[in-house]
């Protein structure tokens, strides 16, 4: 093993192992090693929390446990923070992310704020099991003209086009990007239910979702 990958797996294995030290020691060994702080990012602390989210799915990990490894996550986040190309990138816009109304699965969506934040993005996280009309409310509070939302239960799907139906009830559809996701969320569905964007997992998010932005910006 490459200097490079054992450095990527103490990233990863600190994750996964709840160590937040662990965390900021290899996320500071990564930069001092020339690793980009992008590849630590996501070849390391986003690979340990996909670990840990297989983990949670398995029943081997439970909710105290996804939190304390996303503390480490965070930990090592906060070194590479001021080393991640985002001012260059910044889009200056702001998203209302949450998880529908019924779901507390939140791994996912972490994951997303985490993307779209290093992508210059800034973002108002509503977190968890999130009242439905409260994406729009905050949306409209803050002025964010983007709303993101997930589930990992099929049971709460429905939630997802029930904003977008208020939205056109208010008649501010059109005001808004909506991104959906989420384990059981497809292309598909989200061209049923009349999103803008689906993402399957938290990088493509970031990148289709400052790429709309920047078409309509020039459009």
């Amino acid at each position: 093993m490459n200097n490079r990958e054992e450095i990527l797996g103490k990233l990863r294995d600190a994750v996964v192992n709840m160590e937040e030290d662990a965390a900021r020691t290899a996320a500071m060994e990564a930069i001092e090693s020339g690793i980009s702080a992008d590849d630590a990012l996501l070849e390391g602390l986003v690979q340990g929390m996909k670990v840990v989210g297989d983990l949670y799915e398995r029943q081997e990990y439970f909710i105290p446990e996804v939190l304390i490894c996303s503390d480490a996550m965070v930990a090592g986040l906060e070194i590479l923070q001021p080393h991640l190309p985002a001012d260059a990138n910044r889009v200056t816009e702001k998203v209302v992310i949450g998880v529908v109304q019924g779901d507390t699965h939140d791994i996912g969506k972490n994951l997303v704020k985490i993307m779209l934040e290093t992508s210059g993005f800034d973002v108002f996280d509503l977190g968890r099991d999130v009242p439905l009309p409260d994406f729009i409310d905050k949306a409209q509070e803050i002025g964010a003209r983007i709303i993101g939302m997930s589930t990992l239960m099929t049971t709460t799907m429905d939630g997802m086009k029930a904003v977008i139906d208020e939205l056109k009830i208010r008649g501010i559809r059109d005001e808004f990007i909506v991104l959906v996701g989420g384990g059981p969320i497809s292309q598909s569905f989200a061209n049923e239910i009349g999103a803008d964007l689906y993402a399957s997992d938290a990088t493509s998010a970031a990148r289709k979702l400052k790429t709309l932005v920047e078409e309509r910006a020039c459009a």
